[in-house]
Parts: C-alpha cells; sequence; structure tokens
C-alpha cells in the first residue's frame, strides 16, 4: 500500500514538473493567449457554417476602444449561438498579444464564449478571389486611405468566401438581423458597406470584387465602399425610394430600410453624445451605427452621464461598460481606432 502510495506522488511530482516547464518555455502566453479551445480553431472551422458575424481591424492594433469592445460584445450578446469571428492584422499567427501588453478590452472579449480573435493574413484571404492580382501588385505605402481600403477589400472576401454578417467596429447590436442576403440603405437608393450579409459565394459579391479591381481609385473616399455597394446594386436591381418603413427586395436580395441600422444620419452623429428625454427606443432597428469616422472631436462614453451612448453601452455591451467606462474624473478619451465607416 506505502508502495502504491509512493508511485502516485511520484507521477504527480513529474506531471506538475512537466507543468512548469511548459510555462517556463512560453512566459508571455501565461495571461495573454487565447484559451486553447478557441486558439486552435481557424477561419475555416469558425466560418465554415455560413453563420458568423464577422468585424476587422486592418490596422496593427491590438488595443480595441470601448467602442469597438462594445460593438463586438454587443454583437456576442445578441447572437449567442453564433460565433463571433474579429480578424485583426495586429495579432500574430501564435495568437497572442504583444510581449509586456496589458490590455483590459482584448482580455475582456477574449472571455466571451462566442468570440473569437484571429490574425487578418490578406494574401491568403485574397486568393482564389479577383482581388488577389490587385492585392499582389498594389504598393500599400503609397495608397490613399490604405486602411479603409483593405477593409473594404478584406469584408468582401471573408463574406464571399464564408458568408455571415460583416460590421463595422462602431455598430452596437440590439436585435438579430432576419434577412440572409441583404444591403443596408444609408438613404434612400444610397447603400452602405458597413453592415451586409449574405450567404456563402454569393454572385452579388464576386461582381463587387470585380468592381472593385477594375475601378479601383483611393483618392475618391468610398468609392471601394459605398459607392462600390450602390453602383453595383443599381446594376443587380432597379432601385426605388423606400415606401414608410418596408424594405426593398430585388432578386433574392434585400436592401434593408435606414431604419434598420441608420436611425441617426451621419450629419447627426453628435446625438448619440446627448441627453434625450424621452429616449428612443429603436424598435425599427437590429443595430446602430455611431459614424465613428465623423467624431474627430475624440467623443467619448462617460459614466453617470446620461446619454443615449452611455445607456446604450449600459444596455447592449454590459461587460464593457463595467470594466472600461469610467466617471467624468477618469472620463475614457476619444473613441480612436481605424475608423471604419
Amino acid at each position: 500500500m506505502l508502495k502504491e502510495l509512493q508511485l502516485s506522488l511520484l507521477v504527480i511530482l513529474l506531471l506538475s514538473c512537466g507543468f512548469l516547464y511548459q510555462l517556463t518555455l512560453k512566459p508571455s502566453c501565461l495571461f495573454s493567449c487565447l484559451p486553447p479551445h478557441k486558439s486552435q480553431q481557424g477561419p475555416e472551422a469558425l466560418l465554415g457554417k455560413g453563420r458568423s458575424i464577422v468585424f476587422l481591424e486592418t490596422s496593427e492594433r491590438t488595443e480595441p476602444s470601448p467602442l469597438v469592445s462594445c460593438a463586438v460584445e454587443s454583437a456576442a450578446k445578441v447572437y449567442p449561438e453564433q460565433p463571433v469571428v474579429f480578424f485583426m492584422k495586429g495579432l500574430s499567427s501564435s495568437m497572442q498579444l504583444p510581449p509586456n501588453s496589458t490590455n483590459p478590452a482584448f482580455s475582456l472579449l477574449s472571455a466571451i464564449d462566442n468570440v473569437f480573435l484571429i490574425p487578418l493574413d490578406m494574401k491568403s484571404l485574397f486568393e482564389d478571389t479577383p482581388l488577389s492580382s490587385w492585392y499582389t501588385q498594389i504598393n500599400a505605402s503609397a495608397e490613399r486611405n490604405w486602411l479603409h481600403v483593405s477593409s473594404d477589400a478584406s469584408r468582401l472576401a471573408i463574406i464571399w468566401k464564408y458568408g455571415g454578417v460583416y460590421m463595422d467596429t462602431d455598430i452596437i447590436s440590439i436585435r438579430p438581423i432576419p434577412a440572409e442576403n441583404f444591403l443596408a440603405a444609408q438613404a434612400s437608393r444610397y447603400s452602405s458597406n458597413g453592415v451586409f450579409g449574405f450567404l456563402p459565394r454569393h454572385a452579388f459579391l464576386w461582381q463587387c470584387m470585380e468592381n472593385f479591381v477594375e475601378h479601383y481609385n483611393s483618392y475618391i473616399w468610398g468609392n471601394q465602399g459605398p459607392d462600390l455597394m450602390t453602383r453595383m446594386l443599381r446594376v443587380w436591381c432597379k432601385l426605388e425610394d423606400f415606401q414608410e418603413l418596408s424594405d426593398l427586395r430585388c432578386l433574392n436580395v434585400s436592401f434593408l430600410h435606414p431604419q434598420r441600422f441608420y436611425p441617426i444620419s451621419y450629419p447627426e452623429w453628435r446625438r448619440y453624445y446627448e441627453v434625450w428625454s424621452p429616449e428612443p427606443s429603436f424598435n425599427d432597428s437590429y443595430a446602430l451605427h455611431l459614424w465613428n469616422y465623423m467624431n474627430q472631436e475624440g467623443k467619448g462614453v462617460v459614466r453617470g452621464s446620461n446619454t443615449l451612448v452611455e445607456n446604450l453601452y449600459r444596455k447592449h455591451c454590459p461587460r464593457t461598460y463595467r470594466d472600461l467606462i469610467r466617471g467624468p474624473e477618469g472620463s475614457v478619451a476619444g473613441e480612436s481606432g481605424t475608423g471604419n465607416k
């Protein structure tokens, strides 16, 4: 009996030593690496069923702002049974933060069960699409608006390859989107590319990628983004004005009413940072685009301000609100980021 006990203790000691040795080999991963069950899943495994919610960060930034954190968390809350995949160009293939990084937003998002943070490899992403030849020939350092242009291209390729819903990182989800193949109207007869969804290999997105390359011009703001979606939609079908709150449908694509995502238009973006009485219900909306690109003033969210945006955070991204939003004395600075439209 004594020998069996000694043998058991020896086995436990050896296993413990092996575990400690592994930690010494990878000290930077002890707190910053994604959980094993997440890090083992690549884009194909996550996105293969065509039901993912997709976000992009095309800069090298690995520290999500509170607004980015809220966008991703709110999507995870609205779509609990679907993977929410955040592609980040600044992430390495080892799925870990840079050394000595202590970013609370990254840790917050990593801890959400259906959120997956994975590296963005554009060269691999564009393979087998019309964007491949364009990307291999382009000089990114010489391009104007490269962060936005590369994001415009990446979102097309991801949703064409895998299907799902793409959202900008300044969109707060409030209820599920019922449509499968859809574009979001920013205004009558004008489409945004800040949110859209399609089944895999949809012909509309293939044509968008072809047009992206054929009419590429990074000097015209929006030419590769909302302007592209709008001109292709006009080729796809005859656009009409919206009738009241009804969505439009052409062939197998739905064109959703501006109220679905843009009840507050971009000239009025500051209204999100004002106190409302009474507060709007947004009953006709699926998500809200906060127009962060317009926020050159660096407006942030302040705990206790009772602004519309603070109340949206409190309701739709409670973890972000609890952990990242502070009061007036330590208020969060402006929502800086890549300015996804």
